[in-house]
């Protein structure tokens, strides 16, 4: 005998006030966060360039040792991309960028100009919000825990809906390979269970020195929008110019590899392509010939 579903609950709709005593409730928990991360931004401020490069270091290895693990977690969660390709992406996030600012240094004198008589001094800023999108939702926070780490700054993070538990879960890998180097407690936090309400009340909060907003239009606006500093980054129409000299094989080779990559889901991929008109029906003749559609 069949049996029928039981329908889902209706969702509750709240009043007004319902609405204002829960965003208050996110304010209240999103201020524990901040308070805690300024905490450790104090006693950051303190560690010697030898202290920092050690964490450092210790967070790239442990994000790289788990890339593969968090790149299965990545697709399995958000149903999203390829984990092949989020493994790559994953290693760039704690490999490439740790090769590429490991030598950088952040604490102390930085610079010194004898003839201006100016001294440039390295200084934490602050207390950082990260939002992290589902298109990418590890190794954008392993980049920016590194990057957090390496000036002395706290983050608090802000974790797609459909990506909470591997967003957290790379957050908390590099985190206690941090402790374990020596970072002072709570200068990675994040919200445990993410909403609106949650991420309007962290953006808002006015202990925040930048907001580093990774996301769709409505939320990297948002952020820019919030009366804090902020650096938003998110999808663009990326277009590619072929031009008249190009080797139009591998021009086509690359255009495609770099669509394909992670399912196209990279901020940057090209969507659009402008093409020299002496060359253009050669370029779409050899897109033809890899089954690809195109329009003029």
């Amino acid at each position: 005998m069949a049996t029928k579903k039981a329908a889902p609950a209706a969702k509750k709709v709240l009043s007004a006030e319902e609405k204002a005593a829960k965003f208050q409730e996110a304010v209240a928990y999103t201020d524990k966060l901040v308070k805690k991360a300024q905490a450790a931004v104090l006693k950051f401020e303190g560690y010697t360039q030898t202290q920092v490069d050690t964490i450092v270091a210790a967070m790239a290895l442990a994000a790289s040792k788990h890339s593969l693990e968090l790149a299965h977690e990545a697709v399995n969660e958000t149903g999203r991309g390829v984990v092949e390709d989020k493994d790559t992406k994953n290693h760039f996030a704690s490999e490439s960028v740790y090769n590429a600012i490991k030598n950088d240094k952040t604490v102390g004198v930085i610079s010194e100009n004898k003839v201006a008589g100016s001294v440039e001094i390295a200084s934490p800023l602050g207390v950082l919000a990260g939002i992290v999108p589902t298109t990418n939702p590890t190794s954008t926070a392993i980049f920016k825990t590194l990057l957090t780490a390496k000036t002395r700054n706290a983050i608090v993070f802000a974790f797609h809906p459909q990506a909470q538990k591997c967003s957290s879960h790379a957050a908390k890998i590099v985190y206690d390979a941090a402790i374990e180097a020596g970072a002072p407690e709570d200068f990675i936090q994040w919200i445990e269970v993410p909403s609106l309400d949650m991420t309007t009340a962290l953006i808002q909060n006015r202990g925040l020195a930048t907001i580093l907003a990774t996301g769709g239009p409505g939320m990297v606006n948002a952020a820019l929008k919030s009366g804090n500093p902020s650096l938003g980054v998110g999808a663009g129409n990326g277009d590619v110019y072929v031009d008249a000299n190009a080797n139009i094989e591998r021009a086509v080779e690359d255009l495609l590899l770099s669509k394909r990559f992670d399912n196209g889901m990279i901020c940057a991929t090209e969507n659009s392509a402008v093409i020299d008109a002496s060359v253009y029906d050669e370029f779409i003749a050899k897109m033809q010939e890899q089954g690809r559609l195109y329009g003029s």
